[in-house]
């Protein structure tokens, strides 16, 4: 039997998320205290006691989910569960930074000053306005490429998530992604609907963010992850340092391919996942695409405590 660890992308914050974890375990604790120093601020603040709209800024909430997903792994490590505990780490977008620190290629200071450069570089490489993101339900990831093509009409219109059978997220410039949903309704989805976010990720749109990463990582020492990380770009099992490093560039730009990901993980024989940090998102898609595998999150004291006696047991 194979195990994964996975950690959950933007849209599952909530103000008050860790603060349980924080309290109950040092570890989890020191983390946050961690982050807030390397960032230069109290985002832990922000994310206990601070509004809603603000923790769900981009440059927010990347490195927040980051901070709550690794007090949370923290906290598992302080009871005896080690990073060797799974055979595979992965991460749903940003949630790839956290895998990367959970699985030792990135510190934890550095991950979080990373995510603060790619959240405010996301943010600033296309105006508030000009592009936008919907969910298409109910078209398979074939469908829904075909619809954000036809949309395009010389503007870009990517398919930017294929979150599950089901699930389809599209990007780029608004009034195509506007096309996109009128189009996608005619060829037969469930719903399709604008998304709440502030910038138009995974699609050519960003490429300007993707340069500034490029650049921020060059300066970050990386090490082989502990396990190997199952790579949003690529939905299979990378384990070279530079390998990992040229991928996160290409993740800004690039398809969170989450369905093949999870498949790819299936074919290896995983049959349990373990979501680690803010919400069940992540298990509500896996179980939609791979009903072998059991899926159980960790965000709590109590989930530690259930998940340590099944790990361990």
């Amino acid at each position: 039997m194979a195990r994964a660890f996975v950690f959950p992308g933007q849209g599952a914050q909530t103000i008050g998320m860790g603060k349980a974890l924080a309290e109950a375990y040092p570890a989890a604790k020191a983390v946050f205290d961690e982050v807030d120093e390397a960032l230069g601020e109290s985002l832990s603040s922000l994310i206990w006691e601070g509004e809603q709209d603000r923790l769900t800024l981009t440059q927010n909430a990347q490195p927040a989910l980051m901070a709550t997903s690794l007090a949370a792994f923290r906290a598992l490590e302080a009871e005896g569960v080690s990073i060797t505990a799974a055979d595979f780490v992965a991460g749903h977008s940003l949630g790839e930074y956290s895998a990367l620190a959970a699985a030792g290629t990135l510190s934890i200071a550095d991950a979080a000053r990373l995510l603060r450069t790619r959240g405010q570089a996301m943010q600033q490489a296309v105006p508030v306005g000009v592009g936008a993101m919907a969910a298409l339900l109910g078209l398979d990831f074939e469908a829904a490429t075909a619809v954000a093509e036809e949309a395009a009409q010389g503007e870009v219109c990517q398919a930017a998530n294929d979150n599950d059978p089901g699930q389809v997220v599209v990007s780029g410039h608004k009034a195509a992604v506007e096309r996109a949903v009128e189009i996608a309704k005619e060829k037969g989805a469930k719903r399709a609907v604008l998304l709440p976010v502030s910038a138009p990720f995974h699609c050519a749109l960003m490429a300007p963010a993707a340069d500034v990463m490029a650049e921020a990582l060059e300066k970050v020492e990386m090490k082989a992850p502990a396990v190997p990380l199952v790579a949003n770009v690529r939905a299979e099992a990378v384990t070279d340092a530079a390998t990992i490093r040229a991928l996160l560039v290409e993740q800004v730009t690039g398809s969170v391919r989450w369905r093949e990901s999870v498949g790819y993980m299936a074919a290896q024989g995983v049959t349990e996942v373990w979501e680690i940090g803010a919400g069940k998102a992540l298990a509500g898609m896996i179980r939609r695409i791979e009903r072998s595998i059991t899926c159980r999150a960790v965000g709590t004291p109590e989930d530690v405590t259930a998940a340590v006696e099944s790990l361990q047991g």
